[in-house]
């Protein structure tokens, strides 16, 4: 049996709209929001419970971290980048700037200066094959405003406002840290 057969879709209703869960024997593999992409080819549909519940429980507010075993497939820096993002607890945000910061130096490709790493950074979100779970709603531009998610605008906000964080829009002054930022 290839991997591909092995692999199960849903769709899952949610407060955001649908979204497209498939889980292979490792893990939750993908997660779509509406209009993003078809299931895959060869997979079957079938239930995943264990994902659909904490998911529930999340937009319901019941849930602050996920507790599922995840499949995510992407390269060194994407990884890094991911895994970092589960370090950013429920309700709280940061910033590209701050996220590439966290980042190794060395996992960035050679010859990249440091002030261009929030792109970088930035490039592997818009990747993220599991939004939702792995929180990247919770990076927003270095002047607080609401920038760059797969699934909207409209849906990293309610997110956002699900987990209670008070966005304020563009309320944070530049500062020579983040003043090269301000456009993510």
């Amino acid at each position: 049996m290839s991997e591909q057969e092995r692999l199960i879709w849903t769709i899952h209703d949610s407060p955001v709209g649908p979204l497209t869960l498939v889980a292979g024997p490792e893990g939750i593999r993908n997660i779509h929001f509406p209009g993003r992409t078809a299931p895959p080819a060869g997979a079957a549909r079938g239930p995943l419970p264990a994902l659909a519940d904490q998911l529930d429980a999340y937009f319901a507010g019941q849930l602050r971290a996920f507790d599922v075993d995840l499949d995510v497939r992407g390269n060194r820096l994407q990884l890094l980048v991911w895994r970092r993002l589960l370090e950013i607890p429920y309700g709280a945000t940061t910033t590209y700037g701050e996220l590439a910061r966290r980042i190794d130096g060395d996992a960035y490709p050679e010859g990249l200066e440091p002030y261009e790493r929030a792109r970088v950074v930035g490039a592997a979100l818009g990747r993220n094959p599991v939004p939702v779970v792995v929180p990247c709603h919770r990076v927003i531009g270095a002047d607080g405003s609401l920038v760059g998610f797969g699934g909207g605008l409209e849906r990293k906000r309610k997110l956002l406002e699900l987990e209670g964080v008070v966005l304020a829009g563009r309320a944070r002054r530049p500062t020579a840290d983040n003043e090269q930022l301000g456009l993510l």
